[in-house]
């Protein structure tokens, strides 16, 4: 079963993304473009 999850910007803070991942993995971290920034940043997960 794969759950939902938001990542959010390390930078302005805004929630830009939503994915699927296993249950049992760890916390993802994800280099993605955010349109807020206008620039690739570090993007995190939350829940």
């Amino acid at each position: 079963m794969r759950e939902k999850v938001i990542l959010c910007c390390t930078e302005c803070l805004s929630r830009n993304y939503t994915v699927t991942k296993k249950k049992g993995d760890p916390r993802m971290e994800v280099s993605k473009f955010c349109p807020k920034c206008n620039k690739h940043t570090l993007h995190r997960e939350t829940r």
